[in-house]
């Protein structure tokens, strides 16, 4: 496997960031959920208006993985008020990490999962969430091996269809200046 390069999302990304976010979506859940609810979301969630919105968020950040050139995955982060539950000013949320299916087992989603833990470092960030489909066994073992430890659930709604998420934490070494 190439060295990954690994860059921040603008603007201009848009389209790309359209085609990989609805794509590695549907590669993941789509065998589990009704095409119905899929195509409402995959048009709502990944919609223009709602990019555009999330990119000149400033507190979230996205970043796509590159494998020689080839866009293979990516990572969207938020911190602040931008965190979808716990709106804590010490903590970092990795939204989503997602990989094109054939890359899979690549350590893409490490490269991005690290990323993510280095900013969150240079944000001095407390600690990392992240909430995970309970029906996600591969992501859940991903974190787990990270470190990271359940400590909540919340329902996630996938256009009629209740699901719950595992929250998960992993606290970050308090450094001393």
């Amino acid at each position: 496997m190439e060295p990954m390069e690994i860059r921040k999302v603008t603007l201009n990304d848009i389209e790309q960031l359209q085609q990989i976010g609805r794509q590695t979506f549907s590669e993941t859940f789509s065998s589990s959920n009704t095409e119905e609810n899929m195509t409402t979301y995959l048009e709502e969630g990944f919609s223009n208006e709602k990019l555009i919105e999330e990119l000149n968020n400033e507190s979230s950040e996205f970043y796509f993985a590159l494998s020689e050139n080839e866009l293979v995955g990516y990572l969207k982060i938020n911190f602040g008020q931008s965190q979808t539950e716990l709106q804590d000013d010490t903590a970092l949320e990795i939204e989503r990490i997602y990989v094109l299916k054939e890359f899979h087992g690549k350590k893409v989603g490490q490269v991005l999962y690290e990323k993510a833990i280095e900013i969150a470092k240079q944000k001095n960030a407390h600690y990392v969430w992240l909430g995970v489909w309970e029906e996600n066994p591969r992501a859940i073992s991903f974190y787990k091996k990270n470190g990271f430890v359940e400590f909540d659930k919340h329902i996630f709604k996938l256009g009629d269809d209740e699901q719950t998420d595992i929250m998960m934490k992993l606290k970050l070494e308090e450094r001393i200046l």
